[in-house]
């Protein structure tokens, strides 16, 4: 059986850490993290002065066709080196020349990422705590099927066209939930300006029986059934809470039942990245639960119902307003109690602010379903483009299939 040494050349780097290039960068290090599904990704490469590289290129250049190896976590990774960007290796990686009377390189390159050869890796990986491939492992990486070059062009041209279409599919839904995003902000803004108009101005302070700070206490994973979740700053997440990532109290903290939450509580942001501060969102949930000291709830009178204010903080207007009144502490933005009591609060009758929160509910759904699909898609994504991979590497690639799944995709 031939293996990846008999058809490509295995260059190993050597194991130094980058000096800092001070702003004269000539090219990159590339690492483990910039090889990723076949590409380089120089974002996370490690910039290099001229002396660096010319050092660490003493062994081989590498060019155009050839490929980086990643011998460590993610291990396995394979990508192609970029054309007119000098790169050299960084650790854990290994330069693949191919023999191109042998084999092409766009071949070489999808077969090592074919789930027959990452298998092989996996189960050949060494290490107790870092699972890693040795240079010599990787030389015996099998390579069960070498036709002739027109034939694996042939291969490689088909792959490609599935795997393309494929790409186009997700980038198509991500296109799309970037505009249902957009759609979103512009309802906020118009069902918000509309209210504006018929409504009276007050502000939240005026309209709110309870504005109070949540807990400082330390959290931390459930240890018992009756723990009771404590909302952060992480859990408020475009206009509505997500109950992931959770951290819990006991049940009888001395926090308690004082910060228990209540159905239309709205939780605002207080401190948080310069993009993320003052966001807002409603717990309607009928579980217990309380929130951290980085949130702070507003529990507004019956004038005004929770849902809308919740659509003014959010909308660009109550962006504005957060924007003018933002403090910068230790890296973190901090909008406090004060400020939030200012917050200027349109209030129309109970029936408009009722009809605005239902029309840009509607909105909101259509956004949340796309949203839906777009990660229903990608979760099917791997599995499609392995199987792709799979045949293209058993000869079972036909000029239909990778078509026919990528339509199912998408639901055509």
């Amino acid at each position: 059986m031939t293996v990846l040494g008999d058809i490509s050349k295995v260059v190993d780097c050597e194991h130094r850490t980058a000096p800092a290039t001070e702003g004269k960068t000539f090219g990159y290090s590339i690492g483990t993290r910039a090889v990723r599904n076949g590409r380089i990704s120089l974002d996370v490469a490690k910039p290099v002065d001229e002396a660096t590289y010319l050092d660490w290129t003493r062994r081989a250049i590498p060019v155009p066709g050839d490929l980086i190896f990643s011998r460590e976590a993610p291990m396995g990774q394979v990508g192609a080196v970029p054309v007119a960007v000098p790169v050299c290796l960084g650790q854990r990686t290994v330069l693949l020349r191919p023999d191109d009377e042998r084999v092409d390189g766009r071949f070489l390159l999808y077969l090592l990422m074919a789930p027959q050869s990452q298998a092989w890796i996996n189960a050949n990986a060494a290490g107790s705590t870092v699972l890693h491939l040795n240079v010599a492992d990787v030389r015996r990486i099998p390579v069960p099927f070498v036709p002739e070059l027109d034939e694996q062009r042939r291969i490689v041209d088909l792959l490609e066209d599935h795997l393309s279409r494929l790409d186009a599919a997700i980038g198509s839904l991500r296109a799309a939930l970037r505009r249902a995003n957009t759609m979103v902000m512009s309802s906020l803004a118009h069902q918000v300006g509309r209210g504006r108009r018929r409504g009276y101005m007050s502000t939240i302070g005026e309209q709110a029986e309870v504005i109070q700070y949540g807990s400082g206490a330390k959290c931390g994973p459930s240890t018992d059934e009756d723990d009771v979740p404590v909302l952060r700053m992480g859990n408020v997440r475009d206009g509505a809470l997500v109950w992931n990532s959770l951290k819990y109290l006991p049940s009888d903290h001395r926090d308690f039942p004082k910060l228990f939450l209540e159905p239309g509580d709205l939780l605002f942001n207080r401190t948080n990245s310069a993009e993320l501060v003052g966001k807002s969102a409603v717990f309607d949930s009928d579980r217990t639960a309380s929130f951290a000291s980085y949130l702070i709830r507003v529990r507004l009178r019956t004038g005004v119902l929770p849902e809308w204010a919740n659509m003014v903080i959010n909308s660009p207007v109550g962006r504005e307003y957060v924007a003018s009144v933002v403090s910068q502490q230790v890296g973190q933005a901090n909008v406090n109690g004060t400020k939030l009591k200012a917050f200027p609060l349109p209030v129309p009758p109970l029936e408009e602010q009722a009809l605005r929160v239902s029309e840009h509910a509607v909105v909101v759904e259509s956004r949340e379903r796309l949203e839906t699909a777009l990660g229903t898609a990608i979760a099917q994504e791997g599995g499609l483009r392995r199987s792709l991979l799979a045949a293209a590497f058993s000869g079972r690639l036909a000029d239909d299939r990778g078509l026919f799944a990528v339509r199912g995709l998408v639901g055509a």
